[in-house]
């Protein structure tokens, strides 16, 4: 990774709409590996080429492999490349921000972590693609996946999806996302939509977590946590 730049790489995400949380996980054919650059019309095989991904699995009954970001090395340095994107800060002070976070997350404080990182996103610069919640679930992906957590977006369940899931080494989060709403709001979906039922056999306390996010001060306006009693 440190041997190159990735910013062509970022450009052509924003051609081909990729999101950050959609790098990793990919399926794709044979075919599509030799595309030439100056015909691509699907991200993956600059992904592969330039080793952003790589082959982890081959169902060789239907020529279909399964891709994914090779190591944390790798999507540390991708996320710490993307992040400039969507938050705007020096990178001492983002560093910085980052460690308490994750520091407060190893201690199992949530609440703390929110609020450094209610600080830290008021450097989201005005820009267009702030005015819609899924701009927030991408930043929150980012900045838990640097971290070092295990993250995923848009988590199925049997009465919807869940936006992030966060799994730390002693608790799994439920995080739904709000946008000039409430964090009230945003528990009541958790609640309605009982997201807690499909990782109840999960191992870990289970805690959720309600996020509500003001598009004018770019930043966490209000949160809700509350634990899950197994």
């Amino acid at each position: 990774f440190g041997s190159g730049t990735p910013t062509y790489l970022i450009e052509m995400m924003r051609k081909f709409g990729t999101l950050p949380s959609e790098i990793g996980t990919r399926e794709a054919q044979s075919s599509a590996f030799d595309a030439p650059a100056e015909r691509l019309d699907d991200i993956t095989p600059l992904l592969y080429q330039s080793g952003y991904i790589t082959i982890v699995n081959y169902d060789e009954e239907i020529d279909l492999y399964t891709l994914d970001i090779p190591n944390k090395e790798i999507r540390k340095g991708l996320m710490e490349s993307l992040l400039p994107s969507y938050v705007r800060l020096p990178l001492g002070n983002g560093q910085t921000a980052l460690a308490k976070m994750y520091r407060a997350l190893n201690r199992s404080n949530m609440d703390e972590a929110l609020t450094i990182m209610q600080e830290f996103l008021s450097t989201i610069p005005y820009t267009d693609n702030t005015a819609y919640e899924g701009h927030y679930q991408q930043v929150l992906y980012i900045l838990f996946s640097l971290m070092n957590h295990y993250v995923d977006v848009e988590v199925h369940t049997s009465k919807g999806r869940v936006d992030l899931v966060m799994r730390t080494k002693s608790e799994l989060y439920l995080i739904e996302v709000k946008l000039n709403a409430s964090a009230e709001a945003a528990m009541k979906q958790i609640d309605l939509k009982d997201y807690s039922a499909r990782f109840s056999t999960c191992g870990l306390p289970i805690i959720k977590v309600a996020i509500n996010f003001d598009q004018q001060d770019r930043t966490i306006k209000d949160w809700k946590i509350v634990g899950i009693t197994n």
